[in-house]
């Protein structure tokens, strides 16, 4: 935000005396005015005026003006551009999202698990501020889809590209979606450390299983909340078929509840279960309130003098009005 002050404001008293003092001069020079007295005028009439007549006022608007940029100068205008400093650390976040196929489950109505989990996510992060933030997706294998960033840009338009895993890469490696979020946030420097790991499903791919992974988060610090998504009983699963079309079939939940719980119990944070998409953005909310760091700003105001602006024209109209009231436009006496 950019301001605007004088440095000097008490010249500004300057102005009204120099007023009165030019409006005195004014009055007592007319009154002492010098005059030449003619028997007969006519003639001078019918002659036209000069041109220094016709620029008599010149000198006295330039004097006028002049001055005034000068006590404007000495009054010294600055622009101040005002800044703040961020002193408190953010918290370090890596969210852990499951693309396995079963994601694609509609009992989120009308859109699907990974649509409205992406949803939720963006708004998380839109909410954050000065934190930063990394994505990481699994199925049967896990990726850094987004390393650690404050470029907010950057994460929602990476996320919005996150779609279901291929068939040949489906499965769901929780363990291997935790390890590789522990990974990015090893050498974080941020005030707390945090994963959110969202599932629909229980670990039946890759190398590492969840609970070596929680070892691992909890032997760093690392605090994990996790999510298991997805409604209680049957819901409705696509399948598109090259002939028939699409179809829908019912799928079981099949959530590892005890795994993620004790995941979040072993580092410290929490188990959330949403059925629908108000309950998980509603879990993201309360991740929100409790993952938050009071933000201390430091504002100061850079101001830059302005007076070269004021000081240089308003000397320059003294000059040419002493210039001209010496020589082209000069009063006799």
């Amino acid at each position: 935000m950019t301001t605007f002050r004088f440095a000097s404001p008490y010249v500004g008293i300057a102005l009204l005396i120099l007023l009165a003092f030019l409006i005195w001069r004014l009055v007592s020079g007319r009154a002492r005015r010098a005059s030449l007295v003619f028997s007969l005028t006519a003639p001078f009439r019918l002659m036209p005026p000069g041109l220094a007549v016709r620029l008599r006022h010149v000198p006295a608007a330039l004097r006028v003006l002049g001055l005034a940029l000068l006590i404007v100068a000495l009054a010294r205008p600055q622009t101040g551009r005002h800044e703040e400093e961020v002193l408190t650390e953010g918290i370090d976040i890596v969210l852990a999202v499951d693309i396995s196929g079963s994601m694609r489950t509609e009992d989120f109505k009308p859109k699907n698990r990974l649509v409205v989990a992406k949803d939720v996510v963006a708004q998380f992060v839109r909410a954050r501020r000065n934190d930063l933030m990394g994505l990481v997706v699994f199925a049967a294998n896990a990726y850094t889809r987004c390393p650690l960033t404050l470029d907010y840009g950057v994460l929602l338009d990476l996320l919005s590209q996150v779609d279901i895993a291929s068939r040949e890469e489906d499965g769901t490696a929780i363990g291997m979606g935790l390890a590789t979020a522990v990974a990015r946030l090893k050498d974080a420097r941020g005030k707390s450390k945090v994963i959110i790991l969202l599932t629909d499903g229980r670990n039946n791919r890759g190398q590492i299983d969840p609970l070596s992974g929680a070892r691992l988060a909890q032997a760093i610090g690392i605090k994990v909340y996790t999510i298991g998504v997805g409604t209680e009983g049957e819901a409705p699963y696509p399948i598109d078929d090259p002939i028939l079309g699409r179809r829908y079939i019912n799928v079981q939940a099949d959530i590892d509840e005890e795994t993620l719980k004790q995941i979040a119990g072993a580092t410290g944070g929490q188990y959330f279960r949403a059925t629908d998409a108000r309950a998980l953005k509603g879990i993201f909310t309360k991740i929100d309130q409790m993952e938050r760091t009071e933000i201390k700003v430091r504002g100061y105001t850079r101001h830059t003098e302005q007076f070269a602006w004021f000081l240089y024209p308003g000397a320059l109209l003294v000059l040419v009005e002493l210039l001209l009231s010496s020589t082209l436009l000069r009063k006799i006496p």
